[in-house]
């Protein structure tokens, strides 16, 4: 089902963080209207669309008037109930499709799909026992990660083990979820690549940004990566073939290891991404306005980078040095409207161009 969407439609977005903030005003841009349906009264994304549903996503009274009110459904996070998601296909279309979803959500599904189109990542086990969590040990090395198979970000739902941890405690403070084992990878650089597919397959992908980390949290993405030009290409022509084998419509971002001038994916997030942030300054048409443009219909945009970025991620405190911040020359400062300061907590960002 191929919505109409000419001017003056309605994108259903459900999730109201800072991404579904910066996707609304993407579509205005383009002269869309957007509806956001979130749990939370007063997100960052309501603060900008024309309407907003404040529903849980079990309501399915609210999700069915939240799918009759739109004419193309959108998300910004993966962690989205199977039910919500069925009661809004009874009525319009939702972009990226199932597949990507259902892949993206779960570790052991994602890694697995990842190999059955022949590319790298780190060895992995399924782990729900004490039982297979020592086998996967055996198997893999004490030296690993041990990885909630749903639910983890930025750091969350993950511990790193070694041949002094207590495997007990570990899998106590997991509580039961089903987990998987990876091996650890000891890289020379984390990448990312943010790439778009349009409804007639038509893909654009952006320069690679190197990425570093502060406690399992995206600190800073620095454009372009610090990588040859081999390297470069192999990471697009990689995400190109992730956005095929899933028949994917929208923005994607692939984070990938290298390790000895070789890729290895990590993982794939079926949405706009924190480190492709930086398209916003340093583009003509930032993934953003990429994914609309994807899951509206329209052909997409032009995605060269026309400046150097570093993208720096404000956290919790960051926030309170804004007049610095907004007085820092080439520096463009985003902000989420988030209320409440809070340890780690991603209040906004600078994308310095260099």
């Amino acid at each position: 089902m191929k919505p109409d969407l000419s001017k003056n439609k309605t994108i259903g977005i459900l999730g109201g963080g800072q991404l579904g903030r910066m996707l609304s005003s993407s579509a205005s841009k383009l002269g869309f209207k957007s509806h956001i349906y979130d749990p939370q009264k007063g997100c960052p994304a309501s603060q900008v669309s024309d309407l907003t549903t404040v529903a849980s996503y079990e309501d399915i009274k609210a999700l069915t008037n939240f799918a009759k009110s739109v004419d193309v459904v959108t998300y910004e996070f993966e962690n989205i109930p199977t039910q919500a998601l069925d009661v809004i296909e009874n009525y319009v279309s939702i972009y990226p499709n199932r597949k990507a979803l259902l892949t993206s959500q779960d570790r052991l599904t994602e890694k697995q799909f990842l190999n059955n189109i022949g590319l790298n990542t780190a060895p992995f086990v399924n782990v729900e026992t004490d039982a297979e969590l020592k086998n996967a040990i055996n198997k893999i090395g004490s030296d690993s990660i041990l990885k909630t198979r749903r639910f983890g970000y930025d750091g969350k739902g993950q511990a790193r083990l070694n041949s002094k941890t207590n495997l007990v405690d570990i899998l106590l403070s997991f509580q039961g979820q089903p987990c998987i084992l990876e091996g650890l990878i000891n890289f020379d650089q984390e990448i990312s690549v943010i790439g778009a597919r349009d409804q007639h397959g038509s893909i654009s992908c952006y320069d690679p940004g190197e990425n570093i980390h502060q406690n399992g949290i995206l600190r800073t993405t620095i454009v372009p990566a610090r990588i040859n030009k081999k390297i470069a290409t192999d990471a697009i022509i990689i995400t190109g073939k992730i956005l095929n084998a899933l028949d994917y419509i929208g923005t994607i971002g692939v984070e990938l290891f290298v390790k000895d001038n070789k890729l290895i994916v990590n993982e794939i997030a079926p949405r706009v991404h924190n480190s492709g942030h930086w398209t916003q300054n340093g583009c003509v048409i930032d993934q953003f306005e990429q994914h609309v443009r994807a899951i509206t219909g329209l052909p997409l945009g032009d995605g060269n980078r026309h400046s150097n970025v570093k993208m720096t991620n404000l956290l919790g405190d960051d926030i309170l040095n804004l007049e610095q911040l907004l007085n820092a020359r080439n520096s463009a400062v985003h902000l989420y409207g988030k209320k409440d300061i809070k340890s780690d907590r991603k209040m906004g960002h600078v994308n310095q161009l260099y």
